[in-house]
């Protein structure tokens, strides 16, 4: 009798371990999972731009937040630009610290239609990092990107003609940042904070301002 309570008791702490186990990789894998799938907007990060460009415009939006406990103001420098399919484009974000301390903020982004986000290829984006801002300072922050010319085949998209790129400031290591993470939502990389205010590119060529 003793041996097989012993074994009972394994049992149970190994199933208590292995369920252990899976709620601290769900997140990391429900990650994953809304990268390689675009899943809930998630966008793609790539190395370098598309290879060719399709005579189809689409029109990207940007939409901004920030969470109310960084006291930062946030916008994006251009409502929109239109571009070609497979062409790259460039915007900007304007971020001010207006506290009396230095702030990390890291940035949640995703895409609407949440079914575009497959097609929505990153190449340099300031969400990759955290941001460091310190008392009064501000920065403009650049984003690089294109939309995957194998859109042009999902018959799914044929009647997407705007995408609109949403983010959203958290303060580093915070209790909303960090349910942003459990719920899938935030940037798949978050390195340690450089200094702030990199210097943007300018746009890419052929992109329109509006």
């Amino acid at each position: 009798m003793p041996r097989r309570n012993g074994a009972v008791l394994g049992a149970l702490v190994g199933v208590v371990l292995t369920m252990v186990g899976l709620s601290f990789a769900a997140v990391p894998l429900y990650r994953v999972f809304c990268q390689v799938t675009g899943f809930g907007g998630t966008t793609q990060r790539v190395a370098q731009g598309a290879g060719k460009v399709v005579n189809r415009t689409i029109e990207i939006r940007f939409n901004t937040d920030v969470d109310n406990e960084l006291p930062w103001d946030f916008h994006p420098n251009q409502r929109s630009i239109t571009l070609k399919v497979g062409e790259t484009g460039m915007a900007t974000f304007h971020a001010h610290n207006k506290g009396a301390a230095k702030i990390v903020g890291t940035a949640v982004y995703n895409v609407t239609p949440e079914k575009a986000g497959i097609y929505f290829d990153k190449i340099q984006c300031f969400c990759f990092t955290q941001q460091m801002l310190r008392p009064q300072e501000s920065a403009d922050l650049p984003v690089a990107f294109f939309v995957d010319p194998a859109i042009a085949q999902d018959r799914n998209l044929d009647e997407v003609t705007v995408i609109t790129l949403s983010y959203k400031f958290y303060k580093a290591q915070s209790q909303a940042f960090d349910k942003a993470i459990e719920a899938g939502e935030a940037s798949p990389a978050a390195k340690s904070p450089g200094e702030a205010g990199s210097t943007p590119t300018a746009l890419a060529a052929g992109a329109r301002v509006e």
